[in-house]
C-alpha cells in the first residue's frame, strides 16, 4: 500500500539557502515527493514531520497536516491503488486528485505554462513564467488560490513597483497574467471565492502606441532609392507588410510564394496554436506586391531569402536595426518600426472609411469578440482584395481620396 509523510530533503537546497518541506510518496520500494509551498530556513527546523523551532510552527503544522490529509483522501478514494506505480500516483496527486483549498497558485500556473510550450506559445509562457517569479518573490515561497485575497493582489502590486524596473503598464501586464491563472482555477473548480481577489483592483490603461506613419512617409520610403542591401530590404520588407494587409514578419517569411499566386492564404502565428486555432487570412497579392517578391524570393523554396543565416529572433534584431537605419536615412521624424507597416496599413483602411470587419480580416484579427452577428456575416474576399487596392491606390495618390477622408473626419465629429 503507498504511503505519505512529511520529509526534508537534505541535499535538496534551494538557491537561497532553504529547504522545501515535500511530501514523500512511497510504494513498492520506490519514492516521489511532491514541494509544498512550506519553506524552513534550516534542517534543524524540522523534526519527526513536524516543523519546530519556529514562531508560526503551529499554523504551519496545522496547515501540512490538512495537506496531507487532503492527499490521504484521494488515495483513499482511489482504489486500487496497487495498479499504479509510484509516479502514477504521484500525476494523480497533483492533477487529478488535489483538493481546491490544497491547490495553489504555482500549481495552476506550471501546468498552463507546460501547456504553453506544448503549443509553442513560448513567448506567453515566458512572461508568465516572469510573472511567478515576482509572485514567489512576493509570497515567500506559494500561496494557496484559496489564501489569495484583495489584500493580496493590491500587495503584489505594490511588491513589484518597489522590486523591479517596470513601468506601470508591464506592471499592469503582470497582474492580467496573475488574473489569468486564477480565473482558470476557477473555471476548473478548483477554487471559489466569496469577494474576488481582482475586487477592488483597477488596472493601468496601458497607452495606446502611435506608431501609424503619415501617407508622405509611406510614399518616401516606398520611394526611396539606395544601393545598400540592408537598406533596400528594411524597405522592401516593410512596403510588402504594408501592401500585404499589414501581415506580421513571422507570417510573412513563412509563406510560400511559388506560383505567382494572385492571394496568399495563412493563419496568424499568434493564433494557430489557441485552442480556437485562428482565422485563415486570405490576402491579395497586389502588383506592387508582387515585383518586391519576385526580387527576395528563393525558387527553391518559394519563401523570401535575404542570405541572413539567422535564426527567426536574431533576423528580427537584425531588421530592426535596419530599420533605424532606414529611418535615420530618409530623416523621418516620427517614431517608426516594422510594425508601423500594419499600423498605418490599419490607419489608411480607417481614414478611408473601410468598416472595422473589413480592416479585422485585412490584419487576421479574431472573430471571437464580435458578437452573434459574426455567425450571420463574414467578410468576402473581395471585399478584402477592395480595401488592400484603395489603400495602397491612396498611398499613390492621397489627393484624390481627401474628399472621401474630409468626409469621414466630418462624420466622427457628429458622433462627438
Amino acid at each position: 500500500m503507498p504511503t505519505l509523510k512529511l520529509v526534508v530533503v537534505p541535499a535538496k537546497i534551494r538557491k537561497d539557502g532553504t529547504h522545501s518541506i515535500r511530501v514523500a510518496i512511497s510504494h513498492r520500494a520506490v519514492t516521489r515527493y511532491i514541494v509544498t509551498r512550506f519553506v524552513i530556513d534550516d534542517i534543524s527546523q524540522f523534526k519527526d514531520g513536524q516543523v519546530i523551532n519556529r514562531a508560526d510552527a503551529v499554523i504551519t503544522n496545522a496547515k501540512l497536516r490538512e495537506l496531507l490529509n487532503g492527499y490521504q483522501d484521494v488515495l483513499d478514494d482511489f482504489r486500487p491503488a496497487d495498479g499504479y506505480d509510484c509516479a502514477q500516483l504521484r500525476e494523480i496527486l497533483l492533477n487529478r486528485g488535489r483538493r481546491a483549498e490544497s491547490s495553489t497558485f504555482q500549481d495552476v500556473a506550471q501546468a498552463y505554462i507546460d501547456e504553453l510550450h506544448k503549443s509553442k506559445r513560448s513567448g506567453y509562457a515566458k512572461s508568465l513564467e516572469l510573472t511567478c517569479k515576482y509572485f514567489t518573490g512576493f509570497a515567500r515561497g506559494d500561496l494557496f488560490l484559496a489564501d489569495i485575497t484583495p489584500a493580496t493582489i493590491e500587495g503584489l502590486d505594490r511588491y513589484m513597483a518597489t522590486h523591479s524596473r517596470m513601468n506601470g503598464t508591464t506592471i499592469s501586464l503582470m497582474m492580467r497574467n496573475v488574473r489569468t491563472i486564477i480565473n482558470r482555477a476557477k473555471k476548473t473548480g478548483l477554487v471559489h471565492y466569496e469577494v474576488e481577489p481582482f475586487a477592488s483592483y483597477k488596472f493601468k490603461a496601458a497607452p495606446v502606441r502611435q506608431l501609424d506613419l503619415p501617407v508622405e512617409v509611406v510614399r518616401k520610403i516606398r520611394d526611396y532609392e539606395t544601393k545598400s542591401k540592408r537598406l533596400r530590404m528594411a524597405r522592401d520588407l516593410f512596403m510588402l507588410s504594408f501592401y500585404l494587409g499589414g501581415i506580421n514578419l513571422i507570417d510573412l517569411l513563412a509563406i510560400d510564394f511559388r506560383g505567382d499566386p494572385k492571394s496568399v492564404e495563412y493563419v496568424r502565428a499568434k493564433t494557430r496554436n489557441t485552442n480556437q486555432g485562428g482565422d485563415k487570412v486570405v490576402i491579395p497579392v497586389h502588383e506592387d506586391a508582387r515585383a518586391i517578391i519576385k526580387a527576395w524570393m528563393n525558387p527553391r523554396t518559394g519563401k523570401l531569402d535575404f542570405g541572413c543565416k539567422f535564426t527567426y529572433k536574431n533576423f528580427s534584431r537584425y531588421l530592426t536595426r535596419c530599420i533605424d537605419k532606414l529611418k535615420e536615412a530618409l530623416e523621418i521624424k516620427e517614431r517608426m518600426l516594422f510594425y508601423s507597416a500594419r499600423k498605418s496599413f490599419a490607419q489608411f483602411a480607417a481614414d478611408l472609411g473601410m468598416s472595422d470587419h473589413v480592416i479585422d480580416a485585412c490584419l487576421g484579427h479574431s472573430t471571437n469578440a464580435r458578437g452573434v452577428i459574426r455567425y450571420y456575416t463574414k467578410v468576402r474576399n473581395r471585399q478584402v482584395e477592395m480595401a488592400v487596392n484603395r489603400v495602397i491606390d491612396y498611398v499613390r495618390d492621397p489627393e484624390k481620396y481627401q474628399e472621401v477622408i474630409d468626409q469621414q473626419l466630418n462624420l466622427m465629429a457628429m458622433r462627438l
